[in-house]
């Protein structure tokens, strides 16, 4: 992706943003049975995946049936946490007024309450996108991902804390709002966060009963497996979303942002900020929906209240706009963004990516004037 980024005057950015606001007000019209039925299909197929994942399991002592268990289970917990419930807490669905599919209401089979993650991520992270020390994605407060971020010999295990993050992201997301680096200062306290604690406790504890007591008891015998087999499935949908989320985020190319270059922001500025800040992934039909159609990054972020199953239409007209306007696009396959990631995640574990020298093989991750005089 070409490190340099146009600087586009207020009426270039008026204009960019028109032709967005658009193509968003065009979908919101257009909405209707078809989009019900794309989420309806996608709750029934991950409910058969679960039925199916955790008959097989009952299974065990068959080697074939364990792991075809562990992979329908995979399959179901992944579907549940990208497809549907990351999507439908964005309100995607809400125009349907089906109870359960109310952003407000809806829980997912994750450890982060909904209530948290509709904070941490639907406002906090999608408002802020990409802005340094507002937008708490940028790092999950355990990790040193932009050279803005003032380094400390902490983030020397940076690969150390990524691999953590990986395996248990699923507690990591839940423990986001808690702002565990302010706890460690001494900056919050537990009691301040108690309730949100709890929340935690409680979600977790009631995920903990269903996969490790309650399905292992019921398999008898099988217990030991039925509960590697749970576990197992747990650790494919946490793998899977941080590289689908990561690789949204942090490959070469995007940019992160200061809040002073964000301050009274137009509505075309949102726009680029969030073009800049995102990348896809390209890839089959499959590999999108196992996505949560996240591997449209870009668009999920222009749009984040659209069906998600729209987004691969919405990215040939947004990239023939940014095409126009000289914005680049960033997208690549899976292998060469994810490859892109751990280069950064493992350069900024050293005090060389601070931002003072950064190293010239470096890509630009910084952000240009968004204006540039009309």
């Amino acid at each position: 992706m070409p490190t340099s980024v146009p600087h586009l005057t207020p009426a270039q950015l008026d204009a960019f943003g028109e032709e967005l606001d658009a193509i968003r007000q065009r979908v919101l019209a257009d909405r209707g049975e078809r989009d019900a039925e794309y989420i309806r299909d996608m709750i029934r197929a991950q409910r058969g995946l679960e039925v199916a994942g955790r008959g097989l399991l009952f299974l065990s002592f068959l080697p074939p049936a364990w792991l075809a268990g562990v992979t329908a289970l995979s399959l179901s917990k992944i579907l549940d946490n990208m497809e549907i419930g990351h999507n439908v807490m964005h309100g995607q669905y809400d125009w349907m007024r089906d109870p359960a599919l109310n952003s407000r209401q809806f829980e997912w089979d994750t450890a982060c309450p909904g209530d948290q993650w509709r904070h941490s991520h639907n406002y906090m992270h999608h408002t802020h996108t990409n802005i340094v020390g507002k937008d708490r994605d940028i790092g999950y407060g355990v990790l040193r991902m932009s050279d803005d971020q003032p380094w400390n010999p902490y983030y020397l295990g940076n690969p150390v804390w990524a691999t953590l993050l990986a395996l248990f992201f699923q507690y990591g997301v839940a423990m986001h709002d808690l702002e565990a680096e302010r706890l460690v200062s001494g900056e919050a306290t537990l009691g301040e966060k108690r309730e949100m604690i709890g929340s935690i406790v409680r979600k977790v504890r009631g995920q903990w009963l269903k996969d490790y007591v309650l399905f292992p008891v019921l398999a008898g015998p099988s217990a030991p497996l039925v509960f590697a087999g749970n576990a197992t499935a747990n650790l494919a949908r946490n793998l899977w979303s941080f590289t689908i989320i990561f690789c949204g985020h942090f490959p070469d190319g995007t940019i992160e942002f200061s809040e002073e270059e964000t301050a009274e922001e137009s509505r075309g500025q949102w726009y680029f900020r969030q073009l800049l800040g995102s990348a896809n992934l390209t890839g089959g039909k499959l590999f999108h929906v196992l996505a949560g159609n996240l591997s449209h990054q870009i668009e999920h972020h222009l749009f984040p209240d659209l069906p998600a199953h729209r987004y691969g239409e919405i990215a040939v007209e947004v990239r023939e706009i940014c095409d126009r306007y000289g914005i680049p696009y960033n997208t690549g396959p899976l292998g060469r963004q994810f490859g892109s990631v751990v280069r950064k995640i493992v350069r900024l574990a050293l005090p060389s990516g601070s931002g003072e020298a950064e190293p010239a093989e470096a890509p630009a991750t910084r952000a240009p004037a968004l204006v540039a005089a009309a």
